[in-house]
């Protein structure tokens, strides 16, 4: 399973870097964080766009005229269509998810920020959020955009990935710990 995900997103590097040094030489970054963001909601939101992606049965003709299609009603730049364009061409819009991520990892690490995997027992308030990008901005020396999900099963606490780090203070991890630590006991 891991070799055909690690050769889609070793694709989608590629192209991410192609039009992002595109975009940078061309001096055209916020147009690029727009085309991102408005594909990235456009994926969310449209079961056909997804099916357009993935399906084997739509063939690379047709995948490029919706493709050209779409990147006309959304108004993407010439740089980002183009790239869909080639991208259909290709027979590679299944990456289209990874292309995303890995621009939008691109367009932070230009801006000097980083992307912080919270995941809580609950939803996080707005002071809670901010007192926790503050906290986490002192820890990585970098501003910080959360990307909150909920997990219930957490009971209390977060976990935290920031980079290569995580850090767990869940309720269920400190129960799983203790569980272990009783199990030696005995």
């Amino acid at each position: 399973m891991s070799e055909p995900v690690s050769i889609s997103t070793g694709i989608a590097q590629r192209y991410a870097r192609a039009v992002f040094e595109l975009a940078l030489e061309e001096k055209k970054l916020p147009a690029l964080e727009k085309d991102v963001a408005a594909l990235e909601a456009a994926l969310a939101e449209s079961a056909d766009l997804g099916a357009l992606i993935s399906s084997p049965l739509i063939s690379r003709h047709e995948q490029a005229a919706a493709i050209a299609a779409l990147a006309g009603k959304m108004k993407l730049s010439p740089a980002m269509a183009g790239t869909l364009g080639l991208m259909a061409e290709k027979r590679r819009l299944f990456v289209l998810p990874q292309l995303i991520g890995t621009l939008q990892g691109l367009l932070a690490e230009h801006k000097g920020e980083v992307t912080a995997e919270v995941t809580a027992a609950k939803a996080l308030t707005k002071a809670q959020k901010d007192k926790l990008a503050k906290a986490l901005k002192a820890a990585a020396g970098k501003d910080v955009n959360i990307d909150l999900a909920v997990d219930e099963s957490l009971i209390g606490g977060l976990v935290v990935k920031l980079g290569s780090r995580m850090i767990d203070s869940s309720i269920r991890a400190r129960l799983n710990a203790l569980q272990n630590s009783m199990k030696e006991v005995g």
